[in-house]
């Protein structure tokens, strides 16, 4: 059993400083997948809330990195071994909820588009794709839209469009984008790989995507 099953920041910190981190900084856990170890001053050491489960071994390498004067060809092999511990299956990433960043201004425009999924997929996938959350992004500056795939499985998770073409463009375009990251949708969960080769063209041109769309030759192109 994990000792301080309920406070992994706590157990990270006393087994790291037995197995001889300098300096005992403060340990901060989080569940961000795409960083998996950062250090500041200000904010001390943060580590993914798995690494409270990694072996001995494991948090010896993570010393190693950590520790100053470490030669170069040895903090890299210690930051290998530290990352190739599989801390998602112990703490897994907790997605955002959608509707919690959803613009009240933005409410009426996405019941349209959740009401042209569920109309588009019937017309053109024959029902079978999966009901997904929809999302607008102010983020987008050169990408029309994109699908968000789960990064172990493959999964469609959502679709996001950007919120200036949606509002700004004509209805046409934007059901073009839809489509387009519908496609993929159709891709992910057919097993297909989700990309813009043959495949994609030919079941764009199969569901009336126009060409532009197709090529990406709007102004902001379509993200995928």
């Amino acid at each position: 059993q994990l000792p301080y099953q309920d406070q992994p920041a706590v157990s990270l910190a006393r087994r790291l400083g037995e197995l001889g981190l300098p300096g005992n900084p403060p340990v901060v856990t989080h569940r961000n997948q795409h960083v998996m170890v950062s250090w500041s001053p200000r904010r001390g050491l943060r580590l993914h809330e798995g690494d409270a489960h990694a072996p001995d071994d494991v948090l010896k390498a993570l010393v190693r990195f950590l520790t100053p004067g470490t030669r170069r060809p040895a903090r890299l092999a210690a930051r290998q071994a530290f990352l190739a511990f599989p801390v998602e299956e112990f703490a897994p990433s907790v997605p955002p909820d959608p509707a919690a960043r959803i613009d009240p201004g933005d409410q009426r425009i996405l019941v349209r588009l959740r009401q042209l999924h569920l109309e588009l997929n019937h017309r053109h996938f024959d029902g079978l794709l999966d009901k997904i959350p929809i999302l607008l992004s102010g983020r987008m500056r050169r990408r029309l839209g994109e699908l968000r795939l789960e990064r172990k499985t493959g999964r469609a998770m959502r679709i996001t469009l950007n919120r200036r073409h949606v509002r700004r463009d004509q209805s046409v375009a934007v059901i073009d984008t839809l489509l387009h990251e519908m496609v993929h949708q159709w891709q992910a969960e057919t097993g297909r790989p989700v990309d813009h080769g043959a495949e994609f063209r030919r079941k764009a041109r199969e569901i009336g995507i126009t060409p532009r769309a197709i090529a990406g030759e709007l102004k902001m192109k379509t993200g995928g």
